[in-house]
């Protein structure tokens, strides 16, 4: 059976596999407290990062890595279009966009916002992920006014990828989206399988109930 360690990305990853049938379970891991205190994780993990997978002798962190490694090892999958399908190229753009231009940035700036000394919050580099984000956002919203989801009119694994980014930064970053990308995650989290994953991951059904989203 496959495990996977955290929640956080992690959320992404348990979203995928419920959407895929794949059996697994899941290994919280406490960030808060702090990976130090956490020896059997750092030994899958050496890093001490999140999320990270077992399976058989497989090991592998990265969220995405980790969703295009299970696509590919339990495929074919409809959460992917064919390389000579059209919508492919848009599909593997958007998979890794929703991490490396929405996450990301959403991350370091969420980081300094909550984590941060009081006056260091506000800084170069924060404002700087802050306009990255919006930046690469900017292209989600063009996708939206050609198709209803990030590869065309079908749910793929890029999707999975963005929701989350976008629901990050709602929750976290406190971003207030446009209509557009609200009806989008309204489309993507009516997914029986979402909701699955969000009662797997306890503790980020439990943090995204506690907070009032941005208007």
């Amino acid at each position: 059976m496959i495990t996977l360690f955290g929640e956080g990305r992690g959320f992404r990853v348990a979203w995928l596999l419920e959407e895929m049938g794949l059996p697994y379970r899941l290994r919280p891991v406490d960030m808060l407290a702090g990976v130090d205190n956490d020896p059997g994780f750092l030994r899958v993990n050496p890093a001490g990062f999140i999320p990270a997978i077992q399976d058989g002798d497989v090991t592998m962190v990265e969220s995405i890595a980790i969703m295009e490694y299970l696509l590919a090892r339990y495929g074919p999958s409809p959460l992917v279009p064919s390389p000579h399908d059209p919508a492919f190229a848009a599909y593997q753009q958007f998979l890794h966009l929703g991490e490396a231009g929405l996450a990301a940035s959403m991350f370091f700036f969420v980081v300094a916002k909550i984590l941060a000394p009081e006056a260091e919050r506000d800084n170069w580099g924060s404002r700087k992920a802050l306009e990255t984000f919006h930046s690469r956002l900017g292209l989600v919203v063009r996708q939206l006014d050609r198709a209803s989801y990030m590869a065309g009119e079908h749910f793929t694994a890029a999707d999975i990828s963005v929701t989350y980014a976008l629901e990050f930064a709602q929750r976290a970053g406190g971003v207030a989206l446009g209509a557009a990308e609200r009806a989008y995650i309204a489309r993507t989290t009516e997914r029986d399988a979402y909701w699955r994953a969000m009662d797997v991951c306890e503790a980020t059904k439990a943090w995204a109930a506690s907070l009032t989203l941005p208007d």
